[in-house]
């Protein structure tokens, strides 16, 4: 299996798509919570800032740190499975992957999740991970309770009764707040979800869209730039019986087509950029329909191997078709060469802080690049649309706005900023990043 964790030597640590180097001054991988409160106050001595790690899937520099890196390995694990509230408490690094394995063998399930699982739960939530849905939410809208190290080493526990502005803030947090220590899910009885996988053109997909959005629980599309070409995925509940995929016609479709010949792709593309369109061409034509019926996270998440750098927007739902066609035309007058898809999904509104969903039914449009192809003249040009449509960029992908900008995006952003100077009045926490998106 490709290796696909974020990398750190005794002195440089990089992110899983290797855009974002950092020096830490130390590594430390406590084996408690009590362990790690005391390595934040001999931090907070030393004079040096923390920031804790995941698995390094953010393409910006949020958990980067010159100070003290805090891995979250040895606090992993399910901690409690309670049947009664029906939640399930995790401690902050463990994967997701590993996550719903463990619940799955329990028999239950989250509701909604991503399409990746190899972030740690503490990394998903704290910037924003979501997956599509009309109705259920992101990842952190799931959170029924948090464990959280603050800058003076104190544990503090909060949920909608304990703390609840902390609790508001905190399920997206962007590591500003203090090192989370566990996670405390919603879950379900497991389910089945019956996926619907089917090309469409970018025409009939755009006329049609709100109505796809209105009568399935979690759509979603990709539109191949230089094509008039999509690929849609619809899943619904279902009562069964469960029919996975074969196993061989499984792995055509999701690691030979989708990672390894994809990847050959991409990295012609790479080298002869000319080839680009036609390369999109033959790879919208590549995946065929197909339907089947699995467990949730078996339905909502897919490998990943072949590395990019990634930049999306949340939008207003009502405005997603009229950016998504600018994005074309943008493309199509334009020298650009896209060898990756475009991503759209939705989100119901929550009451998030900081979330990109807050107060407002969302879709979200992800543009990509293969890592190491040039992608800052494309993300500039998509990202000037995406802001004419008050979009609120993903808080774990490459953009550039600033706390200028996003406090005029989120109504609540100087409630979050109060919040942090109560709980961090000494920047403990604070990187580059942090400065930069919510100021000094």
């Amino acid at each position: 299996m490709t290796e696909t964790y974020a990398r750190t030597t005794a002195s440089t640590w990089r992110n899983w798509a290797g855009n974002v180097t950092a020096r830490p001054v130390r590594a430390v991988t406590p084996a408690s919570v009590d362990e790690l409160a005391a390595m934040v106050r001999r931090a907070s001595e030393d004079g040096l800032r923390v920031k804790p790690v995941g698995t390094g899937h953010s393409f910006t520099a949020a958990a980067a740190t010159d100070g003290v890196l805090v891995r979250p390995d040895l606090l992993a694990g399910i901690r409690e499975i309670d049947r009664t509230t029906m939640t399930v408490t995790a401690g902050a690094g463990t994967p997701l992957k590993l996550l719903n394995t463990a619940l799955a063998r329990q028999g239950l399930s989250l509701t909604n999740m991503g399409d990746i699982m190899e972030q740690t739960v503490a990394g998903a939530v704290s910037t924003g991970t979501h997956g599509t849905g009309r109705d259920s939410a992101s990842v952190a809208a799931q959170i029924r309770a948090l464990e959280m190290v603050t800058a003076d080493g104190t544990v503090l526990h909060c949920s909608r009764t304990d703390h609840p502005d902390v609790f508001a803030a905190a399920r997206t947090g962007l590591g500003a707040l203090g090192v989370i220590t566990a996670v405390t899910f919603a879950v379900e009885p497991v389910f089945l979800l019956t996926a619907r996988e089917e090309p469409m053109t970018f025409d009939r997909v755009t006329a049609d869209f709100q109505q796809l959005v209105a009568e399935n629980e979690h759509f979603e599309f990709y539109w191949f730039p230089h094509t008039g070409n999509c690929n849609t995925k619809r899943n619904n509940r279902s009562a069964g019986p469960a029919a996975p995929p074969g196993r061989i016609s499984g792995w055509i479709e999701d690691e030979f087509l989708s990672n390894g010949i994809f990847q050959i792709a991409c990295s012609v593309g790479r080298a002869v950029p000319g080839a680009v369109p036609a390369l999109a061409k033959l790879s919208s034509r590549a995946l065929s329909a197909r339907t089947y019926t699995d467990i949730p996270y078996k339905v909502f998440t897919s490998p990943r191997r072949v590395r990019f750098v990634e930049m999306e927007y949340a939008l207003p739902r009502e405005a997603a078709v009229e950016a998504l066609r600018e994005v074309k035309a943008m493309v199509e007058r334009s020298p650009l060469r896209v060898g990756f898809p475009v991503e759209v999904r939705t989100a119901p509104a929550d009451d998030i802080t900081l979330s990109t969903a807050e107060g407002r039914e969302s879709v979200y449009i992800a543009v990509h690049q293969y890592r190491g192809a040039p992608y800052r003249a494309y993300f500039t040009a998509v990202e000037r649309i995406m802001t004419g449509y008050a979009g609120r960029p993903h808080w774990g992908k490459i953009h550039t706005r600033d706390a200028g900008y996003l406090a005029g995006a989120y109504p609540r952003f100087g409630e979050f900023t109060a919040l942090r100077d109560r709980l961090d009045p000494g920047r403990l926490f604070a990187n580059d990043y942090l400065r930069r998106v919510l100021g000094e």
